[in-house]
């Protein structure tokens, strides 16, 4: 199984937000279940937490963190006329109509910033497993996404991520459950840029704080790293971040309306 993982981020939250919400509902969703709609298993959205300032320099996302479930890529290398869907490369022929516009939004502007990925789920990588259940405490997600800066090879980011940092991320005197996953192709998609979709599981923002600024482990800086500061990366270049709960607050799949 995969998803596909959407990160968006508005410079102008509390006026866009309102007109955003209503759009992604009642156009938008409805549109992706009509291109894919038999193939998806989940289709689900958080509204990211407000934080902390301190969690601001991690590249953090503000508006809506959406993911959607595949059972397999076998899937969707269906024979054209299954079901209605747009060609290869041809997503920005959705109407994207929104109500604060008189006509179609700008695909591109619209989705400037985001993130867009695609991972296996569940994560294989699992180096922390859950270490108390839902009663017992209550947890938020720091929910992040990286590549490593342009010149390191896959092989050498990844050994330094696998062998070197997870081990020390570990130490963290706060963190409860660690996982992450690398990105796949899809073909007809899109390129991916990004390489790992990562989870890091605290109790409170004051347990992040305490693992993350306060109190963090002695990091091994690798040797192409031109940060000084963990996580070594560059804020919205290279690492991205946002603040989850645990449930999404949307299941389109339930709540979007019929195709319009």
């Amino acid at each position: 199984m995969f998803k596909t993982v959407y990160m968006l981020h508005s410079e102008d939250l509390p006026n866009e937000l309102p007109a955003f919400e209503r759009f992604y509902l009642r156009y938008h969703a409805p549109e992706v279940i009509s291109h894919d709609g038999p193939f998806i298993v989940r289709f689900i959205a958080w509204r990211p937490l407000p934080v902390i300032p301190e969690a601001l320099a991690y590249g953090y996302y503000n508006e809506r963190v959406t993911e959607i479930w595949f059972r397999s890529v076998e899937e969707l290398k269906r024979p054209p006329g299954v079901v209605f869907r747009a060609q290869p490369g041809t997503m920005k022929s959705f109407t994207f109509q929104a109500p604060w516009a008189n006509k179609p939004v700008d695909w591109e502007k619209w989705q400037t910033p985001r993130v867009a990925l695609h991972v296996t789920t569940p994560a294989p990588d699992n180096f922390l497993g859950g270490k108390y259940t839902t009663d017992e405490k209550t947890y938020i997600r720091w929910y992040t996404v990286t590549k490593y800066p342009r010149g390191v090879s896959l092989a050498e980011g990844e050994d330094w991520f696998l062998n070197v940092h997870a081990k020390e991320v570990l130490q963290q005197p706060g963190l409860m459950k660690y996982f992450s996953s690398r990105t796949i192709e899809i073909p007809g998609r899109g390129p991916e840029k990004w390489v790992r979709l990562t989870e890091l599981w605290y109790e409170d923002f004051h347990s992040w704080k305490k693992s993350v600024i306060d109190s963090p482990p002695k990091y091994t800086k690798p040797a192409w790293a031109k940060y000084d500061k963990y996580p070594f990366l560059e804020p919205y270049v290279d690492f991205t971040s946002t603040f989850l709960m645990e449930r999404p607050d949307h299941d389109y799949l339930k709540e979007a309306p019929p195709y319009p």
